[in-house]
C-alpha cells in the first residue's frame, strides 16, 4: 500500500532504525534521533544500491516521488543514478564557478596591475549594483542578449543613460575575457548595438580661451576658503585630475626640484606620474603649506583633517563664481590640452603630462618621467601664460573703469 503523507508526518522513532515504504522501491527511514530521509532501492547488474533524495517534510512525498520515477527513467536507459547524480552536482558546481559574477571576479583581478584601486572599486560596485542581482548567479556561457537588454533597460529607467553604456561596454569586456579562457563562446553585448537609448553628446563643460583671463581673476578674488582658492589655482597651474588633486600629500611634493611625484595607486591608469612644477606653482604651494603644511593631505577636508577635501569643492566653487554649467575641475585638462596644442608643443608631451597612456604594445610600458625636460619647459611656459592671461583681466579692468 502506497506511503501517505499522514503517515509519514505521524511516524515517531524508535529504539532502532526503521522504514515505511512506498512503491517503486522509494521508501522513508525513520531514525532514533527523530531524521526522517528518504532513500530509493534499486539495482544495477544485480547489485543492490540506495539512492538519497533529501529530508523530510524539506521534500515532501511528491518530491520523492517525482525524484523516484527520475531515477526510474535512468535505470531504464541503463544509467546508474547515483552516478548521474554525482555528474548533475559536478555541473551545477561547474556552472557557479563560470557564473557572471565569478568569472568578473577573475577579470577585476587580472586587470589589478593596470587600474587604481579606486577605479576598479568603482567598477566593481556598478556592477554589483546594476548586473549582478540579475546576472550575477548565471553561467556566463547561458546569458543571451536580451538578459542583458533587459539590465541595461533597468538602468536607463533611471535616466543614467552614461551609467548604461559604462556598464555594457564593461559586460563587453567581461564576455571577450570568458571567451578567452574557455569560459563563453560568444559575447552579446554586440547585439544591442543600436537598442541603448542616446542623448545629445556633452562634453566636459569648459570656457574658451578668451574667457581664461576672467576666470583667473575671479579664483584670485575668490572669498571662500583660502585652500579652495589655492586648490583652483594649482589646478589650472598643473591641469592634474581632480581626484590626483584632492588626495596630494605633502610627502609627494618635493619643492627644491620643483616636481610632485604622484604614485602610481592613485593615479586613473595605475602609473606613477610626475608634475613639473612651473615656479608659479611652488608659489601657490608655499603659500599653501602656511595653512596645511602640518597636515597629511594639501586640502584636507573642512569638517575632517583626517580626510581630504570634498569631491565636489571645487565644482561648487566653480558654481558660486557663476561657471554652472560652463566649467568644471576637469575642464582646465581640456583647456590646457587646447591652447598648448594651439601654441605648437609637441602633442607627446602634452599627453604625457596629461597622464595619457596608450593602449598599444610598446607605448603601453609607460615611463613616468618620459619628455621630463621638455615638459618642465612647457610647465613653465604655460605658468607665465597663465600670468599673462591674469594680467589681461587686469588691464581690462582698468580700461573698462
Amino acid at each position: 500500500m502506497p506511503l501517505t503523507d499522514a503517515a509519514a508526518r505521524n511516524a515517531k522513532p524508535k529504539d532502532k532504525p526503521y522504514k515505511l515504504a512506498d512503491s517503486g522501491g522509494l521508501y522513508l527511514e525513520i531514525l532514533p534521533a527523530g531524521g526522517k530521509y528518504w532513500r530509493m532501492k534499486y539495482r544495477v547488474n544485480g547489485k543492490e544500491s540506495r539512492l538519497a533524495f533529501g529530508v523530510y517534510p524539506s521534500i515532501t512525498l511528491l518530491q520523492a516521488r517525482k525524484a523516484r520515477d527520475t531515477a526510474k527513467d535512468q535505470l531504464a536507459q541503463g544509467l546508474n543514478p547515483a552516478h548521474e547524480k554525482k555528474r548533475a552536482k559536478l555541473a551545477a558546481l561547474v556552472k557557479q564557478a563560470n557564473s557572471f559574477a565569478a568569472i568578473t571576479q577573475e577579470w577585476l583581478e587580472s586587470r589589478q596591475e593596470t587600474w587604481s584601486e579606486a577605479h576598479a572599486r568603482q567598477t566593481r560596485v556598478r556592477l554589483e549594483k546594476d548586473v549582478f542581482p540579475t546576472l550575477g548567479a548565471r553561467p556566463i556561457a547561458e546569458i543571451t542578449a536580451p538578459e542583458l537588454l533587459a539590465v541595461i533597460r533597468k538602468i536607463e529607467s533611471r535616466e543614467a543613460l552614461e551609467t548604461s553604456r559604462k556598464v555594457l561596454q564593461t559586460c563587453g569586456q567581461i564576455f571577450r575575457y570568458a571567451i578567452a579562457t574557455g569560459k563563453a563562446e560568444r559575447d552579446p553585448s554586440p547585439d544591442l548595438r543600436g537598442a541603448l537609448k542616446t542623448r545629445a553628446v556633452q562634453h566636459m563643460h569648459r570656457i574658451s580661451e578668451t574667457e581664461l583671463p576672467y576666470l583667473l581673476k575671479k579664483i584670485d578674488q575668490y572669498e571662500g576658503e583660502p585652500t579652495t582658492r589655492l586648490a583652483l589655482r594649482l589646478l589650472a597651474l598643473t591641469f592634474v585630475r581632480t581626484m590626483e588633486l584632492r588626495f596630494a600629500e605633502w610627502t609627494e611634493l618635493d619643492l627644491a626640484r620643483c616636481e610632485w611625484r604622484i604614485p602610481a595607486e592613485k593615479m586613473k591608469m595605475r602609473a606613477a606620474h610626475i608634475v613639473p612644477l612651473c615656479k608659479q606653482a611652488v608659489t601657490v604651494l608655499e603659500e599653501l603649506r602656511a595653512l596645511t603644511g602640518s597636515r597629511r593631505w594639501l586640502f584636507p577636508n573642512a569638517n575632517t583633517a583626517q580626510k581630504p577635501m570634498s569631491e565636489n569643492t571645487v565644482l561648487y566653487a566653480l558654481y558660486r563664481m557663476g561657471y554652472h554649467g560652463r566649467m568644471t575641475g576637469h575642464g582646465f585638462r581640456g583647456l590646457a590640452s587646447t591652447i598648448l596644442n594651439e601654441h605648437g608643443f609637441n602633442s607627446d608631451w602634452i599627453e604625457r603630462q596629461l597622464a595619457h597612456i596608450e593602449q598599444n604594445g610598446v607605448r603601453a610600458a609607460y615611463n613616468h618621467a618620459e619628455y621630463l625636460t621638455e615638459r618642465r619647459k612647457m610647465m613653465q611656459w604655460w605658468g607665465d601664460y597663465l600670468d599673462v592671461q591674469g594680467s589681461r583681466s587686469e588691464m581690462q579692468s582698468q580700461h573698462s573703469a
